[in-house]
């Protein structure tokens, strides 16, 4: 029988085989029918704030790496979708997410970044809490009156750590099952190898609205001609979708594949099968390269404080460390041409695109037939928006 590894293996190797019929046959996958999504939907203040309410609040989010928080005592703060969150290695080794918030009178315990704490003591008060969670010590306690410590611990919010990535849910009674969420699609992230790979740089970028940049990380289309100078024609406009739940895969026509068709499944090289874009709903895009060292982009996007606005932070994960001058040098070169793609390219055309959906040209934007991510993406967003806490659960059931 087969273990959970070689099942995953076994399914990119059908996606491989999947895009080189594709090539051989010299076709792509295509929609049904033209997808038309509204042009408010993309500047409407209501709309705006359902989506953050409905989606960002609720489903779970990819707010760390594991190679952010590899020992006990490591900590992440930051802010997700107006949320203050405090994640941290505890002792046992399990990663728990708190809101960072004092119980006492809610200020924020720690300000946002990563490091090393065993006791987090609030700025205000001096309350302090463990990275368990834990109110460990009450300042002048003799002086504020007895209280039952259990009853004030940190606000934990729902967490899942799988495949070297960390998904946190911001509602803290959520009971919508993360792994269901996930519909099994952590397995393939799996075969990257994530948990034990060498977080190298992070940067952070200013877009448009978020489902604007997002359409473009599910977008083969343009890549010829938007990016025709940088490394589109490398490429193609022609993408093949792979679905789990409301994550998908960007494959392609490839027949370059044929060189291994036939072969027993460990003769298929595993970084070459991960190599093109996977996205995790509903704001995740992995990238992955080869130059500077086997490495990926993780590009995490965030709604912006105005519908017209998102903030996008950039994780150059490597899967080894570079250890000389020159590696240090391609994975800098690598990782500025990449912010370079998606600021100067992507976002700057996105931003010019923001300011023409609102001024009453047209009613409708289009995907095409062979914008298939894109129509995915959007019935996602708003089957999530229109489901009620009750029925969000169900849309990631399986079976």
């Amino acid at each position: 029988m087969l273990g959970e590894s070689a099942m995953s293996k076994s399914q990119l190797i059908d996606i491989a085989l999947n895009d080189l019929k594709h090539g051989r046959a010299g076709t792509m996958q295509l929609a049904d029918e033209i997808y038309k999504v509204p042009v408010e939907k993309y500047y409407d203040q209501d709309r705006f704030e359902l989506e953050r309410r409905r989606i960002f609040r609720r489903l779970p989010l990819v707010l760390a790496t594991t190679a952010e928080l590899r020992e006990v005592g490591d900590y992440k703060a930051m802010e997700a979708a107006g949320v203050q969150v405090l994640i941290t290695r505890t002792k046992s080794g399990v990663v728990k997410a708190f809101v960072n918030m004092c119980t006492h009178r809610g200020a924020r315990l720690t300000a946002e970044g990563c490091g090393k704490a065993y006791k987090f003591t609030c700025p205000y008060h001096a309350w302090t809490f463990s990275p368990e969670g834990d109110l460990v010590a009450v300042y002048a306690e003799q002086d504020f009156g007895a209280i039952d410590k259990s009853e004030f611990g940190l606000t934990e919010l729902p967490t899942l750590e799988k495949a070297g990535l960390i998904w946190v849910t911001l509602n803290p009674k959520s009971d919508l099952d993360i792994e269901a969420f996930l519909s099994g699609y952590d397995s393939l992230l799996d075969q990257f190898g994530f948990a034990s790979w060498h977080l190298q740089a992070t940067q952070t970028l200013e877009g448009p609205n978020w489902k604007v940049a997002y359409d473009g990380y599910l977008d083969y289309y343009h890549l010829p001609i938007l990016h025709g100078k940088s490394f589109g024609t490398d490429i193609g406009n022609q993408a093949i979708y792979y679905s789990w739940g409301p994550h998908q895969h960007l494959g392609r026509p490839d027949t370059s594949w044929s060189e291994y068709e036939g072969l027993e499944p460990e003769a298929w090289p595993t970084e070459r099968l991960l190599q093109g874009v996977w996205t995790i709903f509903p704001h995740i895009s992995i990238a992955s390269f080869q130059g500077g060292g086997r490495s990926v982009m993780i590009s995490q996007l965030f709604p912006g404080e105005t519908p017209e606005t998102s903030r996008t932070v950039q994780y150059y994960l490597m899967e080894n460390a570079p250890d000389k001058d020159e590696l240090v040098d391609e994975a800098k070169d690598q990782f500025d041409f990449l912010k370079f793609v998606v600021g100067e390219e992507d976002y700057a055309t996105g931003n010019a695109l923001q300011k023409n959906l609102d001024v009453g040209a047209r009613d409708y934007i289009v995907f095409g037939k062979n914008e298939l991510g894109g129509q995915n993406f959007h019935k996602w967003v708003d089957a999530v928006v229109e489901a009620s806490d009750e029925d969000l659960p169900k849309l990631f059931q399986t079976g």
